[in-house]
């Protein structure tokens, strides 16, 4: 993994159009609008209590979720800066029930982005890591973007993804389908500057992410490998494992690229109905496409992650993605 110093997050979109020739210009428009919508979230829930932007909206979303003020603060944030250009022909959010067509959609090479604005939203008001998750795709020719359908396309399609990590530094992880990199937000100037390139993830580890309060609902599968996992050097793995959880996936991914691992949110007997819990279009395919590029993996135990073929714009799917040799042991087990 190489370090950067002084390329700015603008400059480096333009040296990866350069380098690479597949960046169109709405896309680097598309991108440089989401980078400072997340600044500007961030700034938001750096205020915190200041501000008065902590504590519950008095509202739910589509899923039926309480949302936090500072949900419904970032996803305006998002529609607002977004709907001043013509690079986007829509949005689709996790907070809202239906798509957000854009008031001057753009040419034909106009884009779609979806966003889970505030993931993790129930760690705010501990002031424990939050982030904004998002994910460009190509818009079809001619498309009426008030219609979700024209959101559903594999994760197979996105041209990139990426989310930003409000921590004791706001960092944004990017991919355009050529490696992960890293930018942290310089407060001083305002600027996001490149401090990691080719964010590498280890084929093999020794730690873990996953809500063990819901170890009585798992299906077999993953109780026989978190089992094994916890057996540590006298059980079938021959090695200790430890295990960690924010309960912010953004933060729990982000921990996984930075020094390996995996997360899982497997299914569960009480999210059976729903087909699981995490998203797919905002928060499974970004990651997913990320932990790839990486050298992961991304599963639902059953499928890769990113050959799914959505069904609804807020379909939920099992996710269990991080180091190589680990997810291939749970689809073994998924597939025994």
């Amino acid at each position: 993994m190489s370090t950067a110093h002084h390329i700015t997050f603008t400059d480096w979109l333009h040296d990866s159009q350069r380098a690479h020739g597949t960046l169109p210009a709405n896309l680097i428009q598309t991108l440089m609008v989401t980078a400072e919508a997340c600044r500007r979230i961030g700034a938001a829930i750096g205020q915190g209590a200041l501000a008065g932007v902590l504590g519950a909206a008095g509202s739910e979303n589509v899923q039926g979720e309480d949302q936090k003020k500072l949900d419904v603060i970032a996803n305006d944030i998002l529609l607002q800066l977004h709907s001043d250009g013509s690079h986007l022909a829509g949005m689709a959010s996790e907070e809202m029930d239906d798509p957000f067509p854009v008031p001057h959609p753009g040419s034909s090479d106009a884009y779609l982005l979806l966003f889970d604005p505030l993931d993790g939203s129930s760690n705010i008001d501990i002031n424990a890591p939050v982030g904004t998750i998002f994910s460009v795709l190509p818009a079809p020719a001619g498309c009426d973007a008030r219609d979700a359908s024209v959101f559903l396309q594999p994760g197979s399609a996105q041209v990139a993804a990426g989310y930003a990590i409000y921590g004791p530094s706001t960092q944004l992880i990017i991919t355009l389908g050529h490696g992960v990199h890293a930018f942290t937000l310089d407060r001083y100037s305002g600027e996001l500057i490149l401090t990691q390139e080719h964010l590498a993830l280890p084929a093999q580890t020794q730690e873990f992410a996953i809500n063990m309060s819901n170890q009585r609902f798992w299906e077999a599968p993953v109780q026989t490998y978190v089992t094994d996992l916890l057996a540590g050097k006298t059980g079938p793995r021959a090695k200790d494992f430890n295990m960690r959880w924010v309960a912010a996936m953004v933060a729990d991914v982000h921990r996984l690229l930075s020094r390996g691992g995996v997360f899982l949110y497997p299914l569960d007997s009480k999210m059976a109905s729903k087909g699981g819990k995490l998203r797919l279009m905002y928060e499974a395919n970004p990651m997913a496409w990320l932990v790839e590029q990486a050298g992961g993996q991304a599963s639902t135990g059953h499928q890769r992650i990113l050959d799914i073929m959505p069904t609804g714009l807020h379909q939920r799917v099992p996710v269990m993605l991080g180091a190589r040799d680990e997810i291939t042991e749970l689809t073994r087990l998924h597939s025994a």
